[in-house]
């Protein structure tokens, strides 16, 4: 019997976003997957795109996104179109028996999310959103330190930002400020990481109650270019997150225990494709005198051999051919996990529209 290592799992893309440009490149990248079709709109378009982001020759060029999912030789596709679109095409992805890799935000609620996982899991396909950090080797190696109850202790506070300054041309015509592409603007772009970044440092147990901070910024269309919010549960845990199109670049996570804390100031996309750092601390306290820390802190270097988005793709790839060529069987956390993570969305967007009034958080 074939081993899915040795049969790479041919990816079909369903259009030409700029984001594509990065996860083609993964595919290339990773060693069990490879870049079979695109389709877009127009043939011509996809044309160019192939050409300028230089796919392999072989890769099939197709003039609809249609024509992708009825490629029976396509194993699993790429979806990053606008949110809007999410729903119809990754259903239809799976009624064709495509498998799903889904780019971020997922859906604009829980009711289209639902509906999307219904569908793959219906049809025995595996399913993963595009959120690459989850798939860096420094993740795993900060979650065994937050972990760790002698070195982090019990979770008591956790803040994630999320932030880049955009162009006016951006805030104009870019399809994460129009209200038809994808509503829910900073909050399903940058917002979706931040809340991921807290569910991940609580080991994924969900919040009680979601609570906007301030009366959030929006464009003339009423989409979201700026919020922040607070996140608390039973056991008194407390999170807050900043996301934004109007500020500098800033992609932080500060986590802090009972015993230690948690920095890293780089989580989206590390400040080098090929080592990403975080700092820890430990049972510190004051020097004589306050004048210093002791123990200080601890800077954590981790290297990885691939990017962090081929790192993803390698490890989708892998379950796919685990289901295509083996016995193995979906891998539901990543389902799991990409809900989780839009009930939360869904519960700060509605604080946000009943007047920054707490929401009750519900799975």
């Amino acid at each position: 019997m074939a081993h899915e290592e040795t049969k790479p799992i041919r990816f079909g893309i369903l259009g030409c976003a700029e984001i594509a440009r990065k996860v083609s490149r993964a595919i290339t990248l990773s060693p069990n997957s490879t870049l079979y079709a695109i389709g877009s709109r127009s043939l011509e378009k996809a044309t160019k795109y192939a050409a300028s982001n230089n796919f392999p020759s072989h890769t099939k060029i197709y003039g609809s996104y249609d024509a992708v999912l009825d490629d029976p030789d396509v194993d699993a596709v790429y979806v990053p179109l606008p949110t809007s679109l999410h729903l119809h095409w990754a259903v239809l992805a799976a009624q064709k028996k495509k498998h799903l890799l889904l780019e971020k935000p997922v859906a604009l609620n829980v009711g289209e999310l639902d509906k999307i996982l219904e569908a793959c899991e219906s049809n025995g396909l595996q399913y993963m959103d595009a959120t690459m950090w989850m798939h860096h080797p420094r993740t795993e190696k900060m979650f065994q330190f937050i972990s760790d109850p002698n070195l982090f202790g019990s979770l008591q506070s956790v803040h994630a930002t999320f932030s880049y300054p955009t162009s006016p041309y951006f805030l104009a015509n870019d399809i994460r400020v129009k209200p038809d592409l994808d509503s829910l603007g900073t909050l399903g772009d940058t917002g979706w990481y931040c809340i991921r970044a807290i569910l991940w440092a609580a080991n994924y147990e969900l919040p009680k109650t979601a609570k906007a901070l301030h009366k959030p910024k929006y464009n003339e269309a009423g989409v979201l270019l700026s919020c922040e919010a607070s996140l608390t549960w039973e056991d008194n845990k407390v999170a807050t997150f900043f996301c934004s199109f109007l500020a500098d670049m800033s992609m932080d996570i500060t986590a802090i225990g009972a015993k230690g804390s948690l920095r890293v100031h780089d989580y989206v996309i590390p400040n080098e494709e090929n080592e990403a750092l975080f700092r820890t601390s430990s049972n510190s306290y004051f020097l004589e005198l306050s004048a210093g820390w002791n123990p200080k802190p601890s800077e954590v270097v981790v290297k990885n051999d691939i990017p962090q988005e081929a790192l993803m793709v390698k490890e989708f790839a892998h379950l796919v051919g685990g289901i295509k060529y083996g016995n193995s069987k979906v891998e539901n956390k990543w389902a799991i996990i990409s809900r989780k993570t839009q009930v939360v969305i869904d519960a700060v967007k509605a604080s946000i529209d009943n007047g920054l009034q707490p929401v009750p958080i519900e799975y």
